[in-house]
C-alpha cells in the first residue's frame, strides 16, 4: 500500500477517535476533536498531493479518498448537530448530497463510466472542513454570529451546487430510464 492511500486509511481512522473526542466536558469536547479533525483534513491534502505528484494513483485510492472524507466530514458534522452548534436540516442536506452523489457514482461505474470529481467538489469539501474547524475550535453554534450563519448557508449552497453540477455531468446515464 502506498503513502497516500495509508493517508487515505490514517484518515478513515481518525473518525472514531475524533467522535469519542466530542463527548468529552467543556472546552475540551471542542478542542481535542478538532485538533483531531485538523490532522485528518491535511491528511486528505496531504494525500492528494502526493498521489498527483508523484503518480502514485491506485483504484484502491480512488476509492478510499473520497470515503474517507465522507466520514470525516459527515461525522463531525452529527456530532456538531449533537452539540447544539449546526443546525439539522443542513446536516440532512450535506447528507443527502452526498448520498445521491455516490449513488450516481454507483450508477455511472456500472456503465462504465467515470464521473471525475470537479472543481466544485473541491471547494466543497474545503469549506466544509473550515466551517468544521471553526465551530470544533470556538465552540459557537451556527446561530450565535451572523458571520457563522452567512458560513454555514455558502456550506450548504456549495454542497448542493456541487451535487448538481454531478448531476449535469452525468445526466446521459438516464437518458433511456
Amino acid at each position: 500500500m502506498n503513502l497516500p492511500n495509508r493517508l487515505s486509511v490514517l484518515r478513515t481512522a481518525l473518525v472514531p477517535v475524533m467522535v469519542g473526542l466530542c463527548y468529552l466536558p467543556g472546552r475540551a469536547g471542542g478542542w481535542a476533536p478538532g485538533a483531531v479533525f485538523a490532522l485528518a483534513a491535511f491528511t486528505d491534502f496531504l494525500d492528494g498531493h502526493i498521489a498527483r505528484s508523484r503518480n502514485l494513483i491506485t483504484d484502491f485510492g480512488k476509492f478510499i479518498d473520497p470515503v474517507a472524507d465522507k466520514l470525516l466530514v459527515l461525522s463531525a458534522f452529527v456530532m456538531l448537530t449533537r452539540a447544539g452548534q449546526f443546525p439539522a436540516f443542513a446536516a440532512v442536506a450535506i447528507l443527502a448530497r452526498e448520498l445521491a452523489v455516490d449513488g450516481l457514482r454507483l450508477v455511472a461505474a456500472q456503465r462504465g463510466t467515470v464521473i471525475a470529481a470537479g472543481p466544485l467538489g473541491k471547494v466543497k469539501t474545503a469549506s466544509q472542513m473550515v466551517l468544521i474547524l471553526i465551530l470544533f475550535f470556538s465552540g459557537w453554534s451556527i446561530e450565535s454570529h451572523w458571520s457563522l450563519i452567512l458560513a454555514a448557508a455558502w456550506v450548504v449552497a456549495i454542497t448542493l451546487w456541487s451535487g448538481i453540477d454531478y448531476f449535469r455531468r452525468g445526466r446521459g446515464l438516464f437518458r433511456n430510464a
